[in-house]
């Protein structure tokens, strides 16, 4: 551009001295020659300016027709260059984007279908029993049993809405969580003593061990994570069976461990223990109160505090789960 720019004032300013008479026949015959290369020269460094540039409008051009082409350095010009990586950048933010967002919204298709189902369940047993007690000529001894579905149903159906909303509350929360120096023992105690009516009720027979150091945390939602693991455990173990709750710091990290002597989890993978709505006996869990969505809670509560959350079957008998959140340390 600039040479075609330089060759057209050449040419103006030849012409303007043609016109005025400055120039003689012979030197006009030596810068004829001389404007037609300059012109040659323009024509051929406007192509190799005007290539790199075109290449690039047709990346572009195909990217928005849905392609995926390559923006990478062509060794043209610098200029060209930093706009290929930019553009490069741009491009894979975006499709990073487009992934998360994709994979969003299969997770909330899949809740939403998972949570349809589950609700399902006590709301059809619910009618169905509702229906029954209509009938005036039901025996009162069956009358009372189809009451008590139905109070054990809804309070099912209260408590799986319940969770559904921790869940989901937790889930848009992670930048809203208020953090503070936590002491495990603390929590610990604290959760035993609340549940300690229900924990009496099932004969469950708790004890708590060790010391692990504090961490930097929100001791509500610690409390409901520890809550949820401690409950769970009660469910499985036989009246007067045991639930040891131990604590300790390993490797950075501060660790609180519930351990059940009750029937574990059998022979499955013990990451779909975390998934939600997951039952290792679907049956058994409506009997208990279960609503599949208590450990998932824990392991959001848990990914929150960047720690993790395992569980093991235990040699003799029961179940092990181990949550790991790196400790406050005293440089800290």
């Amino acid at each position: 551009m600039c040479t075609l720019l330089v060759v057209l004032s050449t040419s103006l300013v030849l012409a303007a001295c043609i016109v005025l008479g400055h120039l003689t026949a012979r030197a006009m015959f030596l810068l004829i020659p001389v404007a037609v290369i300059s012109f040659a020269l323009s024509l051929i460094i406007g192509g190799f300016l005007s290539e790199p540039l075109v290449s690039l409008a047709a990346k572009l051009e195909a990217y928005r027709a849905g392609q995926c082409p390559i923006f990478r350095s062509e060794g043209y010009l610098d200029e060209v260059d930093t706009i290929n990586s930019i553009l490069a950048a741009l491009v894979k933010k975006t499709n990073n984007q487009r992934a998360d967002l994709m994979r969003k919204e299969k997770r909330q298709a899949e809740f939403v279908s998972d949570a349809a189902h589950e609700l399902r369940t006590p709301l059809t047993a619910i009618r169905g029993t509702a229906e029954m007690l209509l009938d005036p000529d039901l025996p009162p001894a069956m009358r009372e049993r189809f009451q008590n579905t139905i109070i054990t149903e809804s309070t099912r159906l209260s408590d799986l809405v319940n969770d559904l909303l921790s869940l989901t509350r937790l889930e848009n929360d992670n930048v809203h969580v208020d953090l503070a120096r936590v002491n495990l023992r603390t929590i610990a105690n604290e959760v035993v003593n609340t549940l300690q009516p229900i924990l009496h009720d099932r004969k469950a027979n708790v004890k708590i061990t060790g010391e692990a150091p504090d961490i930097l945390g929100n001791a509500n939602k610690l409390k409901q994570a520890l809550t949820n693991l401690i409950e769970n455990a009660s469910r499985f173990i036989e009246p007067h069976g045991h639930i040891d709750i131990e604590l300790c710091g390993l490797k950075g990290n501060s660790v609180i461990q519930v351990k059940d002597d009750g029937t574990g989890f059998g022979d499955i993978d013990p990451k779909l223990l975390f998934a939600r709505f997951y039952r290792t006996d679907a049956s058994r869990a409506r009997t208990t109160g279960g609503t599949g969505l208590g450990l998932s809670i824990v392991k959001t509560i848990v990914e929150q505090h960047d720690g993790t959350v395992e569980a093991v079957n235990r040699a003799g008998g029961g179940a092990c789960f181990i949550i790991a959140i790196p400790s406050i340390t005293d440089a800290s």
